[in-house]
Formats: structure tokens, sequence, C-alpha cells
């Protein structure tokens, strides 16, 4: 089950930058920096009340995010939405017809296991399912 929105991803070209837009915006400072060398990406987040933005920096020009910004430019990459079993919930959603793009949840940042779904299936939206690691 979808418990709630656990940030929104935005892709962005230089995160330093980025990391300054949004400081100003929020008002706030980046509560997490990290690197996610399976995908290629450096992240920062920050955390407003329960909202939480993920920006998306690609280390590499194969990396995702790089092709995201290649096709589309700067925005948002992604909805995620914490969940408590994610592969009970993958299941549930192969079930329901959805297109899984991973086959075994991986490991993200902030801490979480996480899958997607294929935008194709979810009008044009990734969609990103979260849970935390309980160590």
């Amino acid at each position: 089950m979808l418990t709630n929105v656990e940030h929104i991803g935005i892709a962005v070209r230089d995160i330093a930058a980025s990391n300054d837009l949004f400081t100003k915006l929020l008002n706030v400072v980046p509560y997490k920096s990290e690197a996610v060398l399976a995908e290629g990406v450096t992240t920062s987040f920050f955390q407003v009340n329960q909202t939480k933005i993920e920006l998306l920096e690609a280390t590499s020009p194969d990396s995702p995010i790089a092709k995201f910004l290649e096709k589309k430019g700067e925005g948002i990459h992604h909805i995620a939405f914490e969940v408590e079993d994610i592969e009970a919930e993958m299941t549930r959603l192969k079930t329901e017809g959805f297109t899984v793009l991973n086959e075994a949840p991986k490991r993200g940042a902030d801490n979480k296991l996480v899958c997607f779904l294929h935008p194709k299936g979810t009008n044009g939206v990734l969609i990103e399912l979260c849970q935390e690691i309980k160590e």
C-alpha cells in the first residue's frame, strides 16, 4: 500500500547551483547529499515539514538522469511514494498490469530500497516506490 508521497525528484544540470537556488526558495539547507554510484547520480535532499525534494545530477553521460536531461531538460523527474513492504507492492502492481522497471528492489539514496514503474503505464510520470531500510 502506498502510504504517502515520500519525495519529488528533480533532474538538474548543476547540483551546486541548484542547491543554492532551492536553499533560497525553501529557506532551508539540504539535509543530505550522497552519490548513488550504481545509478550514476549525485543527490541532494531538502525537507520542509513533511515535504521532501530530491535534486539529481548525472555523474556519467550514460546514466538515466543524463539521458533524461538530454531528452527533456531540467525538471520533475519522478514522484516517489513510501511503502511499507516494497516486494508485496511490486507484486500487487504487476498484477494490476503496471510495468516494474527492476525485478527486485535496489538500494537507493536516503537509506531506501527503491523500484520504479515505467512511465508509459502511469500517464507519463515515472513513479518510484521507496521503503526505509531497517538496519
